[in-house]
């Protein structure tokens, strides 16, 4: 199913895809000013800083060109696994991308990453994550402190909010849902005890 995009939704995932970025940019400059320094510690210092925010924004844009700029075709770069476990190394967020989803089409694992993404900024203090295969599509399942995805972006996920009403925090969560969309399903978010999960059940938003 061809899903047309909003200006709106265009103009804040790349706002949000740019904030996203900008840390470790900003960092890589600051590395590189302490490099000026006589100071062989802090040129030190400076070298790790330019390598690790080098790292992170790599990692960050591979897994963006998947999960945002890919279309049907061949995969460029790592499988979508591998891209998952990097976005979170580092980070308090483990995620089991399970055997069963990486044999999906890349269309549902596309999917899938877009859900981590979301449901991963639900878990502030960490948590664990997996990605399961279910119906033919994929779902989500969240444990960690926290309620889970704000209203706001619940109703983003399922396409409920208005394009005028997203924010670049619930402009993901409304991809997510456009994604499913595509694909004849829609997205709903369930409370468990101690965690979430992320449904895609048949029929378009």
């Amino acid at each position: 199913m061809a899903v047309m995009i909003d200006l709106r939704v265009s103009e804040l995932l790349v706002a949000r895809l740019c904030h996203d970025l900008a840390g470790p940019i900003a960092a890589i400059g600051n590395g590189a000013e302490l490099l000026e320094d006589d100071d062989p510690d802090f040129a030190r210092q400076a070298t790790t800083l330019i390598g690790d925010s080098a790292g992170t924004a790599s990692k960050r844009l591979q897994l963006f060109r998947f999960a945002y700029g890919f279309s049907a075709g061949a995969l460029a770069g790592p499988p979508p696994h591998l891209l998952v476990s990097e976005y979170l190394s580092g980070s308090q967020i483990a995620c089991d991308y399970t055997e069963a989803v990486r044999g999906l089409d890349l269309a549902w694992q596309r999917l899938g990453c877009n859900l981590i993404m979301t449901a991963a900024e639900a878990l502030p203090r960490g948590g664990k994550l997996a990605l399961l295969a279910e119906g033919g599509g994929v779902a989500l399942s969240a444990r960690g402190e926290g309620t889970g995805p704000s209203a706001e972006a619940g109703d983003a996920m399922s396409l409920r909010a208005p394009v005028p009403a997203l924010t670049s925090r619930t402009v993901g969560a409304y991809f997510a849902g456009l994604l499913a969309k595509t694909l004849d399903h829609r997205l709903r978010v369930t409370a468990e005890p101690g965690g979430f999960r992320i449904l895609c059940e048949r029929g378009g938003a």
